[in-house]
């Protein structure tokens, strides 16, 4: 799916109106999810790492929690971001749309932070998508009967998720 800037601007718009996005002035609350983001990752590492013996669970329920918590790991990184922006969302969806609407930036803007040299702060269209697709999968996780994942699969989640926190991470650094 493209991402849709106008869309998102409009969503945001909606998510504000039914306060599932909120203006907010607390601030410190972004160091606090960032360690959150971090450690979940180091969480994540580790269970999807497991090689289980006969008296645990099998690697597929494993496997479950690495995508569930790299997820969460997005989202907490997430959540700091948007309050970096001055904003708190109550759900997934109103982070999703914060997201791409608050830290996506517009080819203006995109071509201000090129002229000045930060580029690094463009955080582009595609940490969306992981985010999305984190999400999708973390509730198939959570709520399917079965499925069964890839290694690959499992990784490419993960790295996405490992990418995602650094770049909210680096680019947050800057702002504090």
């Amino acid at each position: 799916m493209e991402f849709d800037k106008e869309e998102y601007k409009n969503q945001f718009e909606e998510f504000i109106r039914d306060k599932r996005i909120k203006k907010s002035f607390q601030s410190f609350k972004i160091k606090l999810f960032l360690e959150k983001a971090e450690n979940s990752l180091l969480i994540a590492k580790h269970t999807k790492d497991i090689e289980p013996t006969e008296d645990q669970p099998k690697k597929l329920f494993w496997d479950y929690w690495a995508i569930t918590i790299s997820y969460y790991s997005m989202l907490y990184a997430t959540k700091a971001a948007i309050l970096s922006k001055g904003y708190e969302v109550s759900d997934h969806d109103a982070a999703q749309i914060a997201l791409g609407h608050l830290l996506i930036p517009d080819e203006i803007e995109k071509e201000d932070l090129e002229i000045l040299n930060q580029a690094y702060k463009i955080f582009k269209d595609e940490y969306v998508h992981y985010f999305e697709d984190a999400k999708k999968e973390s509730k198939i996780a959570r709520y399917s009967a079965i499925k069964t994942y890839t290694k690959r699969r499992l990784d490419e989640i993960f790295n996405n998720a490992t990418d995602f926190v650094a770049k909210i991470g680096f680019v947050l650094q800057d702002e504090s």
